[in-house]
């Protein structure tokens, strides 16, 4: 039998390169090893934006386009809204009962999120959102998990929860998902922290080139130790070198690896090659996405049909989860 994938977004506005390389990377990839489920996480969202629930519709609109601009193809792929596949809410009603409230007060993410976020996040939905990925992933039987290396705890919890549950009622009902990581774990941000929204250091799929190419040679990082242009730089512990590694052609990365180390290249220079190389990467896939926004009714349509694919996929899981709890069918 052919693999089960499934990994999915939150609609929170425009993606930046991170999520182009860290993850839609790896989701166009797999999607011709697998029966692949990529999903839009609105309820997910509403964690953080119940209060800007106008917000998540528009959001999930463009991230689709996202999906399609980055190469999910929606007859290799199911490409679906969570909110439209009622399942979810059902078996992660069902994972409650049966879950330790210390499992996820554990996860390392809900405390330090807490502590970090900008919005109220002193509710259960944010509190539950790793079980309710649990139901996410098992609903559809996935065993294979497009993820980041920091999202393996919330893996490794799905895991005891099906170990669990498949205990609790003698039934192997769920199989147990593998992770499948990316080969970019982290893209560093414009401030040499991980790139992230939160931190306002992105670089976004829909920035112009003018746009790409004023971020890169004004604001990001580089050597902290290189202060004049004359001084050798160690591209070791540079920002600016990550980016070439992950956009620039193998000539440019020798080049810049050699010439840095030896004062041939300034950092100017060295920010505005790596600049061009992003904007190679970046321009058409820019293009695609707002030539998708301009047909919505099309990206309606891929979502109406890829959620009742997913839908009918995670109903025949629900029966199963019935008849294990030996829920009335009547």
């Amino acid at each position: 039998m052919q693999p089960r994938i499934l990994s999915g977004i939150q609609p929170s506005g425009s993606q930046h390169i991170g999520h182009l390389v860290g993850a839609l990377d790896n989701f166009t990839h797999l999607q011709g090893q697998g029966e692949a489920f990529y999903m839009i996480a609105d309820w997910h969202a509403l964690t953080s934006k119940y209060e800007s629930v106008a917000e998540v519709w528009p959001a999930t609109l463009e991230l689709t386009a996202t999906y399609l601009a980055a190469g999910l193809d929606p007859q290799k792929a199911t490409l679906f809204v969570q909110s439209l596949v009622k399942e979810h809410a059902e078996l992660h009603l069902l994972l409650s009962m049966v879950t330790p409230l210390s499992w996820l007060e554990r996860v390392p993410t809900y405390k330090e999120k807490l502590q970090n976020a900008v919005a109220d996040l002193g509710s259960y939905g944010f509190l539950g959102y790793p079980l309710l990925q649990t139901a996410d992933i098992i609903i559809y039987k996935a065993n294979r998990v497009p993820v980041g290396e920091d999202q393996l705890f919330h893996l490794e919890l799905a895991r005891e929860v099906v170990r669990r549950f498949n205990f609790l009622y003698q039934r192997e009902v769920f199989p147990e998902p593998e992770a499948v990581l990316t080969k970019t774990p982290k893209v560093p941000g414009l401030d040499g922290r991980k790139m992230s929204k939160s931190y306002g250091n992105c670089i976004y799929l829909r920035d112009s080139n003018a746009d790409i190419l004023e971020k890169c040679t004004r604001q990001m990082a580089s050597d902290p130790a290189r202060l004049r242009k004359t001084d050798p730089g160690n591209p070791d512990i540079c920002p600016v070198f990550e980016f070439h590694k992950l956009f620039s052609d193998d000539a440019t990365v020798e080049l810049v690896n050699t010439e840095c180390r030896r004062a041939g290249i300034g950092c100017f220079d060295c920010k505005k090659r790596v600049a061009e190389a992003m904007i190679r990467r970046i321009e058409p896939v820019r293009e695609k996405i707002e030539a998708h926004l301009a047909q919505p009714q099309a990206i309606e349509a891929v979502l109406r049909e890829g959620s009742a694919r997913a839908r009918a996929v995670a109903a025949e899981t629900m029966a199963d989860v019935r008849d294990a709890m030996r829920m009335p069918t009547l």
